[in-house]
């Protein structure tokens, strides 16, 4: 008869492993999904213990020392003086009695260790392992022998100050006499408006012609320049008609009642005042281009062109005067000094 089965002990060595329990979704309930493992950038790979091997060698691992250290070493070796370390070895030093490492020597070194001839001590390159930046940021600055003024920051301002930098004198002369004889009824503002509007035409205006019947001074910039520089162009157009003395008439000096014309020279100021008013009036006979308050400046503007171009009816008045000057330069009669 077979034997029977007892299950008793088979149960006992089977181990019973429960199944997990799905998850069940609960209304009101959030799941958190699991954070994916990633490395962030503050992470310092370095802390991590990496595999050492104990029988090979890193190309860091052990480094070669400098020249200048080695050839220490060698020296306390063979009991010779060692070499300064702090100051270095000169290379024709080193290869002076190495002639293969001449050989691959760079063809500049070599050129140089041929032609040099410097005085004993002196070395074309030094193989020093000590740095020359670090010794000159350790070297104290030179101390300034320049006093500067207490309380001031960024100096003391020069004395006298020039024109420019004033601010009664900050424009140019010339602009601020031509502003003066604009000016009417002691209305200063308005002068200065026109005398903008003047200098923005005059700006914005094309290139002149020059006259050659009518040259101008000499050393003028070219004719494509003046746009550029409108304070210069006005300069130049008072300047270039401005007469160089006036007509004084002296009643009796001739005898018998008769006037005698005597030239009188002028200085700068009053040239240009003269040249400025005869400018004046040939403006205010001049037309309207347009309506508005910058008529007159226009028409001012206008008639300085036509001095530079040579066109204007001042030129005839200047011609006059030189010309009236020039006859009674004979008049004028220079009065011998007696001593007293």
């Amino acid at each position: 008869m077979p034997p029977r089965l007892n299950l008793l002990p088979a149960s006992r060595s089977l181990a019973f492993r429960p199944r997990p329990a799905a998850p069940q979704w609960r209304a009101g309930q959030v799941v958190a999904a699991p954070r994916a493992v990633r490395r962030c950038y503050a992470d310092d790979a370095s802390k991590k213990d990496l595999p050492e091997s104990e029988d090979r060698k890193g190309p860091n691992t052990d480094t070669l020392p400098h020249v200048t250290e080695e050839a220490r070493d060698m020296a306390k070796m063979r009991k010779m003086p060692p070499p300064e370390v702090e100051q270095g070895t000169p290379v024709d030093e080193y290869i002076k009695n190495d002639k293969e490492a001449y050989k691959h020597l760079p063809k500049v070194m070599q050129d140089s260790l041929k032609n040099s001839s410097g005085p004993k001590g002196s070395r074309s390159y030094s193989t020093s392992a000590i740095r020359r930046q670090e010794q000159l940021a350790v070297a104290p600055a030179p101390a300034t022998t320049e006093m500067t003024a207490e309380g001031v920051k960024f100096g003391v301002v020069p004395f006298p100050l020039p024109a420019e930098n004033r601010l009664k004198s900050r424009y140019d002369p010339v602009v601020e006499q031509v502003t003066n004889l604009l000016m009417q009824h002691g209305k200063k503002s308005v002068a200065q408006r026109n005398m903008g509007l003047i200098l923005n035409h005059l700006r914005t205006a094309p290139p002149p012609t020059i006259s050659p019947q009518r040259p101008l001074l000499p050393g003028a910039p070219p004719p494509s320049h003046l746009p550029l520089n409108p304070v210069l162009y006005l300069t130049l157009a008072i300047d270039s008609i401005a007469p160089l003395m006036r007509i004084r008439s002296q009643r009796g000096a001739a005898g018998g009642g008769v006037a005698l014309q005597i030239p009188v020279p002028l200085g700068l100021r009053q040239r240009r005042r003269k040249a400025v008013e005869w400018i004046l009036e040939a403006a205010t006979k001049r037309r309207n281009a347009g309506s508005g308050k910058g008529g007159f400046a226009m028409r001012f503007a206008t008639e300085l062109i036509a001095v530079v171009q040579g066109t204007s009816s001042v030129w005839q008045k200047r011609d006059g005067v030189h010309k009236v000057a020039v006859g009674a330069r004979a008049n004028l009669v220079v009065k011998p000094k007696f001593r007293k």
